[in-house]
């Protein structure tokens, strides 16, 4: 799981089993970020739609925006947050820059540990091009 700024650059970078549901880490991503300060909004797909996420989110200060599901009555968000959506390509374009480091993209390391450092050491390298 990664959380990333405005401009795709990343601010939090975790890992967990594949078998866990992304909601519950977010509050570990946001924990565990590079930053002094969190972020102000946290732009998800429509799995981070969950009134729980969102209530720990605000205790937080940070604002979730995610298009409402398709079992949910009502919308809780404005057009004008959603048009915010659309930028979420900025977090598929950091996981296209992290996926071109060998070591990361295939996992060869079995120690988790030493796989999350090679994550941090990829993050570092992708901040480090954007100086």
């Amino acid at each position: 799981m990664a959380i990333t700024d405005g401009n795709g650059l990343p601010i939090s970078a975790t890992i967990a089993s594949g078998e866990r549901h992304e909601a519950p880490l977010v509050a570990a991503a946001v924990a565990e970020r590079f930053t002094k300060e969190k972020p102000k909004k946290l732009i998800g797909d429509k799995a981070y739609d969950s009134a729980k996420l969102e209530i720990a989110l605000a205790e937080e200060d940070i604002e979730l925006i995610s298009p409402a599901r398709s079992n949910q009555k009502s919308r809780k968000q404005d057009g004008r947050q959603l048009r915010r959506y659309k930028r979420r390509w900025k977090v598929e374009r950091f996981f296209a820059w992290l996926l071109r480091f060998r070591r990361i993209s295939t996992r060869y390391e079995r120690d988790a540990d030493n796989y999350l450092g090679f994550v941090h050491l990829g993050c570092l390298v992708i901040l480090l091009r954007h100086l």
